[in-house]
């Protein structure tokens, strides 16, 4: 009894308003059209998604009547909503030029590109990238991962700049230990800045290793003294060459649910992918800049690198041919996780090739679905491979076997590493799974996880940045080989 039933005519249409205080809602068509007003009440909705996760789920939903308009065959009618009354004969214009503006979503590669530009965020002068739809702002680790599958690999190197521009910013501020004071989150977690290194070496690739030392040599050598210099409050680097992160009270790698302010999975010490980050860091900014002159800098990373990769070989590998997910002291984590295939994936690693294709087996043997590799082997202890439920039960399976296709980016660069040409057929049938994705959950888009086991459900966040990332860099792989 309290919402407002009362409409007023406007031109083509209503306005309405249902509550004091609520914006004006205006209903207008590009045409002329009769207004029905037969208010009707639809009692007790229910969301059965909202209903799992153990949220309000009913609602009741009121509909004020409907227009009636003479159409001829073949004719299309623009009918528009909003909080602001609009001129009905520009609709069919306003409508015409935003269609133009987008990418059409009438091919796989057409709706990732579609939906890798929304996820470009700018606010006050700032470029961000958001790391997913509906919740997610900007996080850092996200950011840096997603931007190069987000611009390099569609040619936007502009919008690469642009982004980095704003990212750069916040790095400075960060490492002179002023606050961030951008609207990028978790800048603070420890293999952020190694994921920014990645991300300017990506660059460098698609440009050139002159053309990235001349826009961000500078950075990366003073991200790289923060590093070495143990600047950074939660990564240090030992004697052994290796880094090490405290991980046992707070979640710090990408694998971060929390249950009751404790992390599900306690990733700490020697953690495997900040290493392979780290190695990789070392030998490809020792090239850069030897390549600029700077030979002494250049040599010096060239010999922590070779003591970073003898430790990595040391300290991870394990006799089974397969890399430990992390070593603190004398407990180290034989789980079969996904974070060794980056090793596999970079340009630099500390393994030989023979290790490297042992890792591959074992994550294709283990790891491999149709929609994404499992955070979990099925033969590790506490493999959990179905995100249903309320939030606690949702956050103890979130890492521990449910499949990521952001993962699938670096696992397939990493089997095209190991096989080249020979390679080409599997990835594509790989990337298959992903084509059904664009029919389902948010249209033209992939969700944020899949259940490990089949039927691999999509779950979670319906729009994910760093999946639409991944694909779109490993479609960019795959057109350099043809």
């Amino acid at each position: 009894p309290q919402a407002s039933r009362e409409y007023q005519l406007v031109e083509n249409g209503i306005k309405t308003c249902m509550y004091p205080g609520y914006p004006e809602l205006y209903m207008q068509l590009n045409k002329k059209c009769e207004f029905h007003f037969t208010p009707d009440w639809y009692r007790g909705i229910e969301y059965p998604k909202e209903q799992e996760r153990g949220y309000d789920f009913n609602e009741d939903l009121y509909v004020p009547g409907y227009f009636e308009v003479d159409i001829k065959k073949g004719e299309s009618i623009v009918f528009s909503a909003g909080i602001s009354e609009t001129t009905p004969r520009k609709l069919k214009q306003t409508f015409e030029a935003e269609v133009a503006d987008r990418t059409p979503r009438d091919s796989f590669y057409h709706c990732l590109k579609n939906s890798a530009h929304q996820f470009h965020n700018q606010q006050e002068g700032e470029h961000y990238i958001l790391a997913g739809y509906p919740w997610f702002k900007c996080r850092a680790r996200d950011m840096f991962i997603a931007l190069p599958g987000l611009t390099l690999a569609l040619d936007e190197i502009d919008q690469f700049e642009d982004v980095m521009k704003t990212a750069e910013k916040a790095i400075r501020n960060f490492i002179n230990e002023e606050p961030v004071g951008y609207k990028i989150y978790e800048m603070e977690h420890p293999d952020v800045l190694l994921w920014a290194v990645w991300a300017m070496q990506q660059y460098a690739k698609e440009t050139s290793r002159e053309q990235c030392r001349q826009k961000y040599g500078e950075l990366l050598k003073d991200i790289m003294e923060f590093i070495r210099q143990r600047k950074h409050e939660n990564l240090f680097l030992h004697d052994n060459g290796l880094l090490f992160a405290n991980g046992t009270d707070k979640a710090i790698t990408w694998m971060n649910s929390t249950v009751n302010g404790h992390p599900v999975i306690s990733r700490t010490g020697y953690i495997v992918e900040f290493n392979a980050l780290w190695y990789n860091a070392l030998r490809f900014i020792a090239d850069l800049v030897r390549e600029g002159g700077d030979v002494y800098l250049a040599d010096e990373l060239d010999a922590q690198a070779e003591v970073t990769g003898k430790s990595f070989v040391e300290v991870f590998r394990n006799e089974y041919g397969y890399l430990l997910d992390y070593v603190d002291g004398n407990m180290m984590d034989w789980s079969v996780r996904p974070n060794m295939i980056f090793t596999v994936a970079f340009d630099y690693s500390p393994l030989d090739r023979a290790q490297k294709k042992q890792v591959l087996d074992i994550v294709t043997k283990e790891l491999l679905t149709p929609k994404g590799i499992r955070s979990l082997s099925p033969k590790s202890g506490g493999y959990n491979p179905n995100y249903v439920g309320p939030q606690i039960q949702r956050d103890y399976a979130y890492h521990q076997g449910t499949a990521w296709p952001w993962l699938m980016g670096f696992y397939l660069e990493a089997y095209l590493r190991i096989y080249k040409m020979s390679g080409l057929s599997f990835v594509e049938r790989q990337l298959i799974g992903y084509d059904d994705e664009m029919t389902s959950h948010c249209i033209g888009s992939i969700p944020e996880l899949f259940d490990g086991n089949p039927p691999f459900k999509g779950r979670g966040a319906v729009s994910f940045a760093m999946n639409v990332a991944e694909i779109l860099r490993v479609l960019k792989l795959l057109s350099k080989y043809y």
